[in-house]
């Protein structure tokens, strides 16, 4: 600490150099931030779900394979279920294609299977004696100030209906919203009946997507899961049981794998870090080999000179990646601010800045070793000759 002074003044030495350098440490730290963010996201999908005691049964070829409808009464008869349901994905979108809308068409008794949705009894009652009715997310009716009573129309992107039109028009008759802060992407929701889905659709009657089951005892979870399955063994349309959390992550990896996208970007940025701090201080010592050379005539020890130049690189590196880790946060909490928990993306926590700033003094050390052993093994005459 007592040289810290003398690292500054070396940092400052050619300050547009520097500077230039510290931009490109934050933007990379920015980067690490905010993409480690959604990395993390995409890891914790699937431990987000409330309930411990539900299962998720679709299609053993694909989660774009439906399933006959017909399997519902026998799932219910299986031991163990207490509740079943059954659910078909819907895609549209509201007003224009940017406001997209996953919407779900859902059996009787979905909602008694997701209690975690707090709901008034008239809006539970409503939805189930309005054929239009639609249930939403608080947080999907705050975006698009939805109220209730309101007549949502929605553009459906492959369900067209039997009288050819793609608009569908639902009645807002409820808004649920949840009391766990790690349960707030589920207020994104928009649920709606599967009679008038089935009724009104020209394509895929009489077939469901997934069937979501609850059951008595947890503990028995796996035993249920492969009798449901073996009520299609051997048929053209096999199922595979999970828990409710095991289901949300292979959704998921349905649409992207996060963390080898964003290893490959994170290590692009990186490789391409190091080379640039790597030449800034090689540049720097080289500059400064005649004042190193006075330092050690002096007295200053070789040892010395090895703890200034790897301090002025790991400080180089911490300030930069601090800055950048801080401006990660600010654009982070701005997007979830504006957008919603819906988009996959948690704070900057404890646990990225930690390894933020573990990279950094990895970095820092990296980068500095061979100046700072050049600038250690210096000969004092060769130094002052010019050599």
């Amino acid at each position: 600490m007592k040289y810290l002074h003398l690292v500054w003044a070396a940092m400052l030495r050619r300050k547009a150099r520097t500077l230039l350098t510290l931009l490109s440490i934050m933007l990379a730290f920015l980067l690490f931030g905010v993409l480690d963010s959604v990395r993390s996201a995409f890891m914790e999908a699937g431990h987000n779900v409330a309930a411990v005691h539900r299962l998720v049964t679709f299609s053993k070829a694909s989660l774009t394979v439906p399933l006959p409808k017909s399997l519902y009464s026998r799932i219910e008869a299986v031991p163990g279920v207490s509740e079943a349901a059954y659910v078909n994905w819907f895609g549209g979108y509201y007003q224009t294609p940017k406001h997209a809308l996953g919407g779900e068409a859902v059996g009787a008794g979905f909602f008694a299977l997701f209690p975690e949705y707090e709901m008034p009894a008239t809006e539970r009652r409503a939805f189930a004696a309005i054929r239009t009715g639609v249930v939403v997310g608080e947080g999907l009716a705050r975006r698009y100030h939805w109220k209730l009573g309101d007549k949502i129309p929605v553009q459906a992107d492959i369900f067209a209906q039997k009288n050819g039109s793609n608009t569908w028009t639902f009645d807002l008759v409820g808004i649920y919203h949840v009391s766990a802060a790690r349960l707030e992407s589920e207020e994104y929701g928009f649920y709606f009946h599967w009679d008038y889905f089935d009724q009104a659709s020209a394509l895929g009657n009489g077939t469901v997507n997934w069937y979501v089951e609850r059951v008595a005892d947890p503990r028995q979870a796996d035993r249920i899961a492969r009798a449901i399955d073996a009520l299609s063994a051997n048929s053209d349309h096999e199922t595979q049981t999970q828990r409710e959390d095991a289901f949300a992550a292979h959704l998921i990896s349905q649409y992207v794998d996060m963390g080898p996208i964003v290893g490959a970007i994170l290590g692009a940025v990186f490789f391409t870090l190091i080379l640039l701090t790597s030449n800034t201080m090689t540049q720097a010592v080289r500059e400064r080999v005649p004042e190193l050379a006075i330092l050690k005539t002096l007295g200053f020890p070789g040892r010395g000179i090895l703890s200034l130049v790897l301090g002025e690189s790991v400080l180089l590196l911490a300030s930069g990646g601090a800055a950048g880790l801080v401006l990660a946060s600010l654009v982070v909490g701005l997007v979830r601010a504006r957008l919603g928990a819906q988009i996959p993306l948690l704070p900057v926590g404890w646990a990225i800045w930690l390894q933020g700033l573990g990279l950094t003094a990895l970095i820092g050390v990296l980068v500095g070793a061979l100046p700072a052993r050049h600038g250690m093994r210096l000969r004092i005459v060769d130094a002052l000759s010019g050599h």
